[in-house]
């Protein structure tokens, strides 16, 4: 494993003041390359999203800034004049590594043309980190977009072997992957007691958690489905906490939830959870369920390991890679009778069972770890 030391860095993605788990990673991943001595700035969007691209209330975060990081708001993602010219500003700083965040084909045009125009420096190494290849929801463009992306980056590294998978189908260059790290960036985990005074829970319950925005791969309809399982029903020590911002209308799932009568079962905190408010959902959660449809990694499960939570996954995408099953919680398939009957399994076995494996395989996922990873890419040709 090589460290990267000494270096000029450069993080291009969302960041501060933008939300959200990409915003999360770049900036832990600026910290601990400064950990190691290198001198790091990140340069994120002016610019992200248009606004039929965000369904959710607002793309900006409240509160300060992270303390000492170098943020600069600079790239319009719908501006081809401004790729030029923030490239040509990166090509004049000649960073020793630019670390570009790719997550949806749309940004395509915009990252690689500003990556393109600043390793026109001759010192410049573009490294891709590629959070999804292939979209969740797809659209016009997604294909072009994707491969002119890849063809200005230099080398890739991947949070799933999925994803490094979908990279070999179009690129030769070198890639490698490395799990996701633990999002530890939340705070410590809270006694239980203090998290459920804090969210006003009732003691007495055993809570299931769902974390995350809301958006229909996610398969939150599938874990209502299972919530209205008459063996959970007869659990009636067991709730829900949905925890999220809806990213796309709300209305079917208020159908479920009517439907099969589930409101006594659930906690509804339907809107953006502060940063400094997540250690207390997932303190206050005996088990994380991620019932998604489909997946490539997840922050969510990394989430749960720095909170040391057995999860409830689908078989789907990089999930069970993560969470082994029967040692990290139980991997199941993306179907309602199969999500109750894990969510059963865990509960009958008890959370505190899995402790000890999923404090051991916290340590593998290490930000350490995975900068080390990204060092075996620095020298490649």
């Amino acid at each position: 494993m090589t460290t990267i030391t000494n270096k000029k860095i450069v993080i291009l993605g969302p960041a501060h003041p933008l939300r959200g788990g990409l915003a999360a990673f770049n900036e832990r991943l600026a910290h601990e390359l400064m950990l190691q001595g290198n001198e790091v700035s990140i340069e994120t969007f002016s610019f992200q999203y248009p606004s039929f691209m965000f369904p959710g209330k607002t793309q900006f975060a409240e509160g300060a800034a992270p303390a000492g990081l170098r943020i600069r708001r600079s790239v319009h993602s719908m501006n081809p004049l401004n790729w030029l010219r923030i490239g040509a500003q990166l090509r004049k700083q000649a960073p020793d590594i630019i670390i570009v965040a790719f997550w949806l084909p749309l940004m395509g045009p915009s990252l690689g043309t500003v990556v393109k125009q600043a390793k026109k420096s001759g010192k410049t190494k573009v490294i891709g980190l590629i959070h999804n290849l292939i979209p969740h929801e797809k659209r016009p463009g997604d294909v072009p977009f994707t491969h002119y992306f890849v063809r200005q980056c230099d080398a890739f590294i991947t949070l799933s072997q999925e994803v490094l998978d979908d990279l070999r189908r179009i690129t030769q260059k070198p890639a490698i992957f490395s799990p996701h790290p633990v999002y530890d960036n939340f705070g410590d985990a809270v006694p239980r007691q203090e998290a459920i005074k804090a969210l006003h829970l009732d003691a007495g319950k055993k809570y299931l958690l769902f974390f995350g925005f809301i958006r229909g791969y996610k398969g939150l309809d599938l874990l209502l489905e299972a919530m209205a399982d008459a063996r959970l029903r007869a659990r009636n020590d067991v709730k829900l906490i949905i925890a999220g911002e809806f990213y796309e209308d709300r209305s079917k799932y208020d159908n479920l939830i009517a439907q099969h009568r589930l409101s006594d079962q659930l906690v509804l905190a339907t809107d953006f959870i502060p940063n400094e408010q997540v250690k207390y959902y997932f303190s206050a959660a005996d088990a994380i369920v991620q019932p998604y449809r489909t997946a490539t990694q997840s922050g969510i499960s990394q989430m749960a390991y720095h909170f040391e939570k057995p999860m409830v996954v689908t078989n789907v995408g990089g999930l069970p890679e993560i969470v082994p099953d029967g040692k990290a919680g139980y991997v199941v398939a993306p179907e309602p009778a199969a999500i109750a009957d894990g969510i059963l399994r865990l509960l009958d076995q008890g959370p505190a069972s899995f402790s000890s494996f999923i404090s051991e395989q916290k340590q593998r996922y290490s930000w350490r770890s995975f900068t080390l990873a990204l060092g075996n890419l620095q020298d490649t040709q």
